[in-house]
């Protein structure tokens, strides 16, 4: 144990060896008996004649060290340091007798030595019982520590867990041992979390217990005495955040079903009725002109008006295969992206191209319909806002997944910023929705000045 007294210590250390403990009669005894070695020691260089004989020279001061020794032993550098010197000072008589009875060379080698002994002995002696309350203190606030963390790990409503280095259940609070059950405790945590990899995987994973509530998983390391760890398993109660969540995510599919159900009625209403009207408007328009004995100018007011007729009849056919792309339904998702990249490309002046990776199948109506739709909308913002020359879209086909992915040469942007700011496009927010809704995920990489790359990757429910 380091027993050297921290810096802000040593004041403390010299304002206790300035105030001797005054008010103990055991300090006083001790000052009596240097009393009476110096009153000896004086007696005896006083008769010279008695010196050799009964007393050898030094022995009376070498005794000084039995009281100093003690007064450092009991009382520290305080009362070894005053010990020490009230004996200097009742040596003083001693040392000034006169022709040279005082032995004053010998006898102020061994006074100093005395008075050393008296400081480092008592420096010691202090050092160790500053160091001995150093750790007193110490154990308390530990000891007062467990004691708090007992108390909230009791109290605490939340289920926990307390996994030994052995991967044993050691420690269980009342909310888990009535989730778990009393003999849970000591048996391996496998029997609570479940099999499959080491405990840390298990962190941030959601737990179904029997009855049907959901707990999250949280992990905490908890150091135990002898240098071991332990692993604290904090079971979060997350039942009502997962309904709510599964409930929001249910509204989002009816919102986006009733959206798209409502696209394909519009769709299919705009090429039955009002793009069949500009088609017959403009076959009219055609034969009226044609006519003989229109007038010039009428002739080609009528012309202008059947050129008006078919590039609205253009732009409402455009329209409802926006709504409702019939070859999605009919070609497959292959076709339909190529269908809508060509357009984009006559229309924006764009490079396109597409690539397909693996077979080519046809999924699930819903995948594919939410496939087409993350295109869709990426296209749209990069003919919007990328400025780009050219696009590749590349579709890969896996065994468990889809993977698509569309990367333009355009402007970039910084998705953080958009992020902070609160200004994120609702173009990416419909998409990572779209996404999260088919149980998949959308990443989006992006620099100012580097492009724009989206990838989306849809679990593949059937082919």
């Amino acid at each position: 144990m380091d027993t050297r007294p921290p810096t802000a210590e040593l004041g403390a250390v010299i304002a206790r060896a300035a105030h001797p403990p005054v008010r103990q009669w055991r300090f006083w005894a001790i000052q009596a008996a240097v009393i009476l070695i110096a009153g000896i020691h004086l007696l005896v260089d006083a008769k010279s004649q008695a010196e050799s004989a009964q007393f050898p020279v030094g022995l009376p001061v070498a005794l000084l060290i039995i009281p100093v020794g003690y007064a450092a032993l009991r009382y520290g550098l305080a009362g070894s340091a005053a010990t020490g010197v009230w004996a200097t000072l009742l040596w003083i008589p001693d040392l000034v007798l006169p022709h040279g009875e005082g032995h004053i060379g010998s006898d102020l080698v061994e006074l100093a030595l005395v008075d050393l002994v008296a400081f480092f002995v008592g420096q010691r002696i202090e050092a160790e019982r500053m160091a001995h309350a150093r750790f007193e203190r110490a154990t308390a606030g530990r000891l007062a520590a467990e004691a708090g963390y007992r108390a909230l790990f009791e109290a605490n409503v939340a289920p926990i867990l307390v996994v030994d280095e052995r991967g044993r259940i050691a420690d269980t609070n009342p909310a888990a041992a009535a989730l778990f059950g009393e003999l849970v405790q000591g048996r391996p945590w496998q029997t609570v979390l479940g099999d499959g990899g080491p405990i840390d995987t298990r962190a941030g994973k959601v737990l179904t217990v029997p009855g049907g509530r959901d707990y999250r998983v949280a992990l905490c390391p908890l150091p135990v005495l002898g240098g071991r760890t332990a692993t604290q398993v904090i079971f979060e109660d997350v039942t009502e955040e997962r309904r709510v969540g599964r409930q929001a995510t249910r509204y989002a599919q009816l919102v986006v079903s009733v959206e798209e159900d409502q696209r394909r009625k519009l769709s299919r209403e705009l090429h039955d009725e009002p793009l069949q009207l500009f088609l017959h408007l403009a076959r009219r328009l055609e034969s009226l002109g044609g006519s003989s004995g229109v007038p010039g100018p009428v002739a080609a007011g009528l012309a202008q008006a059947r050129h008006q007729a078919i590039d609205a009849a253009s732009r409402l056919r455009v329209l409802a295969r926006d709504l409702r792309p019939p070859a999605l339904d009919q070609l497959g998702l292959v076709a339909a992206i190529s269908s809508i990249l060509a357009d984009v490309e006559d229309e924006a002046g764009l490079n396109g191209d597409i690539a397909v990776t693996g077979g080519e199948v046809r999924l699930a109506p819903g995948i594919e319909l939410g496939a087409f739709r993350i295109v869709q909308e990426a296209l749209r913002n990069t003919v919007r806002h990328a400025k780009a020359h050219s696009v590749a879209i590349a579709l890969t086909f896996g065994e468990d997944a889809l993977e698509l992915t569309l990367s333009d040469d355009g402007v970039g942007f910084d998705p953080a910023a958009i992020t902070v700011q609160g200004r994120a496009r609702l173009g990416l927010v419909g998409m990572r929705e779209r996404a999260h809704l088919l149980g998949g995920h959308l990443e989006v990489e992006a620099r100012p000045g580097a492009g724009t790359r989206i990838t989306a990757t849809l679990p593949v429910s059937g082919a």
